[in-house]
């Protein structure tokens, strides 16, 4: 008699199977993917050994691409696309002064950029994906068979645009993304469960993230399985090709040429400075024979001592940054347990160095700094393919940038303020502003700032259709959710009627680590001169308040329980105040508003008690007493 399979409902007819799921780093320079197996988690290498792939893509004309190494020979009128990382999720507008913009041709006609290719136009999705599905397609190869998942790191700066557009490179690429996982987040995901017992419970933990091109520090409390950051903070153009670009300037003033003679030349000494720079992260001095066009230009012996003195500025930005972390969090130097050193540029001995005085303590360098971002994400992807159904690991990251709304006066409400740990939702009652209101605009804004002016600008939706109410009475709650991949949805619901609303926040580009920086410094240099703007919004959204309040009950029945004299003097009263309305005063406008309203306390009295006047009228003792009983 055959035996008949049985599962139950939703689950694998073979339980104790493994499931294939991966760890991906997309980086901007390099992208690696890694796996468990046999409990251990590890980088799967190409044929050739290669443990590592370059982020490089060449479109050929039939519409196939080359990526990785084979996609930096340039064959054709085309430049490989490299660093398409740093356009993901951007518009045609952030290309004014990037620096690829000056390599590539883009197709600027639609909203998102266009790499121009030999099979053309293609985004940074279409790129990101090419990249994703070389090392999809590793994967199985490797493996042996069909992937369940992949979790997907990014920066821990990407906006809900950057990280919306990593999803659909996924998307295009075939994957089923289990979860996007912050790069600092996965660092911690592969230190913490090997040495998660002898840090302790509670311990906080420093992940210095210094790649090519960006700089992150991100501070974690580890305890009982629960990774929640604390604070967040990060910087573009802070990493090893700025390293690379100092000792470039340095060896062109050494061998005495004011500029480089094309493109290539300059490319070339950028690979001889990558170089240089590799050999003293274990030597104490090197011998450099500097070409330019097959032409030696310098020869001559460099010393750490002198590169150091070159990486020390950069450096010491890292740390600036690492003392505002600190100061995010409410954390002291000496409460950090533990320092993760991740990033190829962490190799330089200085970096490493400076960190380690900074916070006082060794670094930990045990795993590959270039490989730790891989290997966390593959953990947490085994972890939620179901591979460690004992694991109760949870991964608690943050937001970097408070997210809210505008209220009257064009003022930004927070609901939801940044380094806030997500997955999170948040809700906040607001009310109507004008007497028999039944729509309200809604816009979803994301900074740090007092006014809508300066925050920027996420999604805006209309609340329709509720009871036409006095202004006030009504109570509208607008709820802001952000799921674990940092994705916003916002809705609103008028309570009396259940009027609902909601959007889903996929703005059309995004910003960079340096605008989100910028942003955060503005938010500390100007918060004096935000708060008395503040503050002068608030007064003229009441100062609007009274004045539309006596306006209406003037038009309605001012002429009927005022006099010329007191009607004139109401009047200049509401001239005044929209005089000093005009102005930034806000004592001149406290002073008119207090004015009027004094003015206008009899005019008040006089209308209460016709009001009450008229509710009486008709009716009689008897009735009074009939309708009591």
């Amino acid at each position: 008699m055959a035996l008949l399979q049985i599962s139950e409902p939703g689950q694998s007819a073979a339980p104790h199977q493994h499931r294939l799921a991966i760890g991906i780093d997309l980086g901007t320079t390099n992208s690696l993917v890694a796996t468990v197996r046999s409990g251990v988690a590890d980088v799967l290498p190409d044929a050739s050994g290669a443990r590592s792939l370059a982020s490089v893509v060449a479109f050929k004309a039939d519409g196939t691409a080359d990526v990785g190494e084979a996609a930096t020979v340039e064959s054709s009128a085309y430049l490989p696309i490299r660093s398409a990382k740093r356009l993901m999720g951007k518009g045609a507008d952030d290309l004014e002064g990037h620096w690829l913009a000056e390599h590539h041709r883009f197709d600027r006609s639609g909203s998102v950029p266009a790499f121009e290719t030999a099979a053309g136009p293609k985004t940074a999705v279409a790129v990101s994906a090419e990249i994703l599905a070389a090392l999809k397609a590793r994967a199985e190869h490797t493996l042996g068979g069909d992937l369940v998942g992949a979790v997907i790191t990014v920066p821990a700066y990407f906006d809900d645009a950057q990280r919306q557009a990593t999803k659909d490179a996924a998307a295009l690429a075939g994957l089923n993304v289990l979860r996007l996982l912050n790069e600092p987040t996965a660092a911690a995901v592969a230190y913490g469960l090997d040495q998660g017992e002898a840090l302790g419970a509670g311990s906080v933990v420093a992940i210095y993230d210094l790649g090519g091109g960006t700089f992150d520090i991100s501070l974690l409390r580890l305890n009982a399985g629960v990774f929640e950051v604390l604070a967040t903070a990060g910087h573009t153009a802070l990493g090893g090709d700025d390293i690379d670009h100092a000792l470039v300037a340095w060896l062109l003033e050494k061998s005495g040429l004011r500029a480089f003679p094309d493109d290539a030349a300059r490319a070339e000494a950028v690979a001889q400075a990558r170089q240089i720079k590799e050999r003293l992260s274990a030597a104490t001095s090197v011998d450099v024979d500097f070409v330019v066009n097959g032409e030696s230009v310098w020869q001559g012996e460099f010393a750490r001592e002198a590169f150091d003195a070159l990486v020390s500025p950069l450096a010491e930005r890292t740390l600036g940054l690492c003392r505002r972390v600190l100061r995010d969090a409410g954390v002291e130097r000496d409460e950090v347990a533990s320092v993760v050193m991740v990033g190829g540029s962490t190799r330089v001995p200085l970096v490493r160095e400076q960190v380690s005085r900074f916070f006082d303590q060794d670094v930990l360098t045990d795993i590959n700094p270039d490989e730790v971002v891989a290997i966390g994400a593959a953990i947490q992807a085994d972890a939620l393919a179901g591979n460690r159904p004992e694991d109760d690991l949870l991964l608690l990251d943050v937001t970097p940038l408070s997210l809210g709304l505008e209220t009257m006066g064009g003022l930004a409400e927070k609901v939801i303020p940044r380094n806030t740990t997500i997955p999170v939702a948040r809700a906040q009652e607001f009310t109507t502003y004008k007497d028999g209101q039944t729509a309200m605009a809604l816009h979803v804004v994301q900074g740090e700032r007092e006014m809508v002016s300066d925050c920027r600008s996420l999604a805006r939706f209309e609340l329709a259709g509720f009871p036409a109410r006095v202004a006030g009475a009504l109570r509208i709650q607008v709820l802001f959710q952000v799921d674990a991949d940092g994705l916003l949805t916002v809705s609103a619901i008028e309570r009396e009627s259940g009027t609902v609303a909601s959007v889903d926040v996929k703005p059309s580009y995004g910003l960079s680590d340096g605008e989100i920086e910028s942003m955060l410094r503005d938010s500390m240099d100007l918060a004096a001169e935000d708060m008395q703007a503040r503050a002068l919004a608030e007064q003229r959204v009441e100062a609007s308040r009274v004045l539309e309040a006596i306006t209406a009950a003037l038009d309605s029945d001012g002429d009927e329980h005022l006099s010329a004299d007191e009607r004139a003097a109401i009047d200049a009263s509401v001239i005044a105040v929209q005089g000093a309305l005009a102005s930034d005063d806000r004592d001149a406008i406290n002073a008119a508003v207090q004015a009027l309203e004094k003015g206008s306390e009899a005019f008040v009295e006089r209308r209460m008690n016709a009001s009450v006047r008229r509710l009486m009228a008709g009716r009689d003792l008897d009735e009074l007493e009939s309708r009591n009983n």
